[in-house]
Formats: structure tokens, C-alpha cells, sequence
């Protein structure tokens, strides 16, 4: 008879005990994020989607020369004489390639580096041309898509930056 009692008072205590943690629980503020109209902003060390300065790039060429997975091209701007000037006239990201290493980050030498890892986490791709973008002087930092249909560079569609607004 004392052990009907006793299970009795440890399956009430057990009852109590898990209707306390609900009560706290219920008493804490939500941690729901109303995704996608709010977006955790990941750690500093995140390795998101390149972005990339024409303005402090030198078109020195270390970070295609680092990139494993070859996925970066540049080329240099060119004078009358036809010798290469330290100016960038263009230069790619191959996303479709890339492996986000960061070796490219680590092997530009500039101040503030030109071309870095975001915090964005997010992109749309349609096709495999949308995979590769394209930066020249003026571009924005998340770069250009080229149209094939158009003939130009066209600013990718879809694109949510984490901060900022929309790329």
C-alpha cells in the first residue's frame, strides 16, 4: 500500500516539475525570427557571397592565382602602349565554382581588401549564366549578371541582401 502511495507522489512531483518548466518557458520572450522579413545577421567569421571594390582593386591577380577551385578572372587595363597599368578593367566570380575558402581574401594585398567574403547568405539563380558575376568600375559590390539576350550587365534579380536592402 506505501508503494501505490509513493509512485502516486513521484508521478505528481514529476507532473509539477514539467508544468514549472512550461510556466517559465511561457513567461520568456519569443526567440521566433519572422523569416524573410527578418534575417539573423550571421557571425563576423561568416564566409558568404563575394563581394568585391573595383575602386581599391590593383589588378595584381594574387587572388586568381589562390583560388583552388579557379573560379576567379580579371584582367588589367591597358595603356596606349599596351602595358598593363594597375587598374582593374574587369574582373569575375564564378559562383557555380567557387567553395568559399577564402584563400582569395587572404592573398589581396590591399587595405581595405578588395574583394571579401559578405554576410550575405542568400542568392537566386535562374540559370548557370546567373552563376557567374561580373564587376567593373561603378558596379555595386554584389556585382552584375550578364544578359545574353540584351547584351549588357544587368543587376541580379532576386537578390535579398542581409544588410542593406536589396543588392
Amino acid at each position: 500500500m506505501t508503494g501505490y502511495f509513493h509512485s502516486i507522489w513521484i508521478a505528481t512531483a514529476d507532473i509539477l516539475k514539467g508544468m514549472r518548466v512550461t510556466l517559465v518557458t511561457m513567461l520568456k520572450p519569443a526567440v521566433t525570427v519572422q523569416y524573410p522579413d527578418e534575417k539573423l545577421l550571421p557571425f563576423e567569421a561568416f564566409r558568404g557571397a563575394l563581394a568585391f571594390d573595383a575602386e581599391t582593386c590593383i589588378a595584381c591577380g594574387l587572388c586568381a592565382k589562390a583560388c583552388p577551385s579557379e573560379c576567379i578572372a580579371l584582367e588589367s587595363l591597358k595603356n596606349e602602349a599596351g602595358k598593363r597599368v594597375p587598374k582593374l578593367d574587369w574582373y569575375s566570380v564564378d559562383f557555380g565554382k567557387c567553395n568559399f575558402c577564402r584563400l582569395c581574401e587572404e592573398a589581396c594585398p590591399t587595405k581595405p581588401k578588395s574583394v571579401r567574403h559578405s554576410l550575405d547568405y542568400e542568392l537566386v539563380f535562374d540559370d548557370r549564366g546567373q552563376m557567374t558575376r561580373f564587376w567593373k568600375k561603378g558596379f555595386p559590390a554584389m556585382g552584375r549578371v550578364f544578359d545574353p539576350q540584351r547584351k549588357e550587365f544587368v543587376d541580379p534579380e532576386g537578390h535579398l541582401r542581409v544588410q542593406g536592402g536589396e543588392a
